[in-house]
């Protein structure tokens, strides 16, 4: 699968490694590509990884991960809205002065044939990069369509993080996702309990 990874920082680069590990085609997308290839981890140089520009990233793209900073999406939109359309588009920004923390409704107006999920927003890096807590995988809350095969195929990057999947429903559900990284914030770093949290849902 083609998978277009906006930004390369600790969520993108880590998200984006993995799944090039699991043997999908990863173009990042960054402002510097040629500054990015030069600073690339050597250990991934047998991966099929590419740092170009946003354009070039998401043209043939199957799947976009928007994982730059929130004031940088409604540029990307506003300059690329026509791309996105008919892809899988995941929103995994964090707006946390804003009253909706999502770009999720820019998202759907700018691109309305597309299938797009709120996912990879309410763990901390650390917990993509190490998913497994004594041998149990994290839980993933999300919420996005519930059929079809962009679900299918939603549900299987997940898990090819490493992280049991969880979708709380469609994207009337935005607000509750968005609810567990605020939560997650507050006991992680508030009152410091440490990046590397995160929840388990038992008696399912």
């Amino acid at each position: 699968m083609k998978i277009a990874v906006l930004g390369s920082g600790k969520v993108g680069g880590t998200l984006g490694a993995k799944w090039a590990r699991a043997g999908h085609e990863i173009k990042f997308g960054v402002r510097d590509p040629e500054e990015k290839r030069r600073r690339a981890d050597p250990e991934l140089a047998s991966f099929n990884i590419l740092y170009l520009t946003v354009a070039e990233a998401i043209r043939d793209a199957d799947v976009i991960l928007f994982a730059v900073p929130t004031s940088e999406v409604a540029g990307i939109i506003a300059t690329h809205g026509s791309q996105l359309d008919y892809k899988i588009l995941i929103d995994a920004t964090n707006d946390f002065r804003a009253d909706q923390m999502s770009k999720v409704k820019e998202l759907v107006a700018a691109a309305p044939s597309a299938k797009v999920f709120r996912a990879f927003n309410s763990l901390g890096w650390e917990n993509f990069e190490q998913p497994l807590f004594d041998g149990v995988p994290a839980d993933l809350f999300y919420c996005g369509p519930k059929k079809g095969d962009a679900s299918v195929t939603m549900q299987a990057l997940i898990e090819e993080i490493g992280l049991r999947p969880i979708q709380i429903g469609d994207l009337d559900q935005v607000a509750i996702v968005d609810s567990i990284v605020r939560l997650w914030f507050s006991l992680a770093v508030d009152l410091g309990l440490g990046r590397h949290l995160a929840f388990k849902t038992l008696g399912i």
